[in-house]
């Protein structure tokens, strides 16, 4: 069997753990054998690219791959959970490189060789450019959102949207150069790439500043799909097979986790990307929209006390949770709750935290049984038969206001737990969540303000349980 099929073969092996890898991380209780297989499929791929390019020297490769190896070990290790959005979205940034780098590479041997540039290949250059580097400034505006480097409010300024079809036009100029099908005045090929390159950043960044902080975790999705295709592009790029597919496979599937996403926020794409919606800071009347309201709060022993005696228990993590790294205690408050018999379960709203699937990751780190996690649809009719809803750091996918068609939030599915007979909600304070509106629930009669950093208070709540 001569080499060719060998590298075709391999190379069928790895698009195949691929798709087995990303099915698995549909369930958290699979998703990590879905990784370990994905992250095999990568090793086999490029394995059989080096096999099928001799000419290439493994030296550099293979330092590469222990380099890559021991920093992305010790981010796993390192990295706080709060910190992971963060971190993914530079993981986007950084693919989108690498298929804009890789498309450069590609028009650099062309130009180098003399050969005449194709069409198809300059169309497969420029796309992979272009969605690349988009990708690359784009992503890190959200990790500069996601850290607090860059205010979480949307950014605008006059004309902006203008501002930005000017561009995507001058682009589109600028890739037909590229594709060898007019030349702009004197320069070269190489120039107009590089003008293109510059003109792409610049794009990226304006399309992501004006969407607000609550919106990251859709924006994060979108940018994983963006750096999909432009790995699927730098495929075409140098024909490698494995690449255009796995490529397919990142892009269409963080483009139906972000259909989901927005779904979840019964909002369009659209509306995310342009409706300047999530700020994250509120004004002081939004702040201040309770009122004379009155807020019942409890302390430990009394959230103890309600939580000890009752026999369903539904908790609601949100970012707060993350914040405060308070998942483990958690985690021991609800075992002792389960060995005095009470049924416990856990309501995951798909958009809660920073990043898609944050929670899950979370409640996993702190080892939480898997069949105990329910997603929105499958929980909340449930709440109306719960003795007590522990919310944990969570606010706008709670909030009440979304069954108001007058409500900004009108119409985004929420997590009933209004309905439970009791709610204890542990949070800092009453100030409005990245909505940047008032929560109804905080002032319902059966509802208890357990106020504190969640991982002090959870300390305290895990010896108060203990004791009750």
């Amino acid at each position: 069997m001569d080499l060719s099929l060998w590298v075709e073969l391999s190379y069928l092996l790895s698009s195949v753990l691929f798709v087995v890898g990303l099915k698995r991380l549909q369930s958290p209780a699979t998703a990590r054998g879905g990784n370990q297989l994905a992250a095999l499929a990568m090793l086999i791929a490029i394995v059989t690219t080096l096999a099928d390019n001799p000419a290439m020297t493994w030296t550099g490769i293979v330092a590469g791959m222990v380099a890559g190896g021991l920093i992305g070990g010790v981010l796993a290790r390192t990295v706080k959970m709060t910190e992971m959005p963060e971190l993914v979205g530079a993981f986007n940034g950084f693919g989108g490189a690498a298929s804009a780098l890789v498309a450069a590479a590609e028009l650099v041997r062309v130009q180098t060789t003399g050969a005449a540039l194709v069409l198809g290949d300059g169309l497969t250059i420029a796309l992979s450019c272009l969605i690349g580097t988009v990708t690359l400034s784009g992503s890190f505006v959200a990790f500069g959102k996601l850290k607090g480097l860059i205010s979480g409010n949307p950014i605008t300024f006059p004309f902006q949207k203008t501002l930005n079809g000017i561009l995507f036009l001058v682009l589109l100029g600028l890739g037909a150069s590229v594709m060898g099908i007019f030349q702009v005045g004197g320069l070269t090929s190489l120039t107009v790439f590089a003008i293109f390159t510059v003109i792409a950043l610049l794009l990226g960044i304006l399309l992501v500043i004006p969407i607000g902080g609550a919106d990251m975790p859709v924006v994060v999705s979108l940018l994983n799909s963006y750096s999909g295709l432009a790995a699927s592009a730098a495929g075409f790029v140098i024909g490698n097979n494995v690449l255009i597919i796995s490529g397919a496979l990142v892009g269409a599937a963080g483009l139906i986790l972000t259909m989901i996403m927005c779904k979840a926020m019964n909002r369009s794409l659209a509306n995310v990307a342009f409706g300047a919606f999530g700020a994250e800071g509120a004004t002081a009347a939004q702040v201040g929209a309770g009122g004379d309201k009155t807020a019942r709060s409890c302390d430990a022993e009394g959230a103890a006390m309600m939580l000890a005696y009752a026999q369903s228990v539904i908790v609601v993590p949100g970012y707060g949770l993350a914040v405060a790294q308070a998942q483990h205690d958690l985690r021991k408050v609800m075992d002792n709750l389960e060995e005095r018999g009470v049924d416990v379960k856990y309501a995951v709203h798909p958009v809660a935290g920073r990043m898609p699937g944050h929670m899950n990751v979370l409640l996993a780190e702190a080892d939480v049984p898997y069949d105990q996690l329910y997603d929105l649809d499958e929980i909340n009719d449930d709440f109306g038969r719960t003795d007590v809803v522990l919310v944990v750091g969570a606010n706008d996918v709670i909030n009440p206001d979304a069954h108001d068609p007058t409500s900004v939030i009108a119409g985004m599915p929420v997590l009933d737990v209004e309905n439970a007979k009791s709610v204890i909600i542990m949070k800092r304070s009453l100030s409005p969540g990245f909505a940047g509106i008032d929560n109804p629930l905080f002032y319902m009669d059966h509802a208890r303000m357990f106020f504190g950093d969640a991982n002090a208070s959870m300390g305290e709540l895990v010896k108060e349980v203990r004791d009750a």
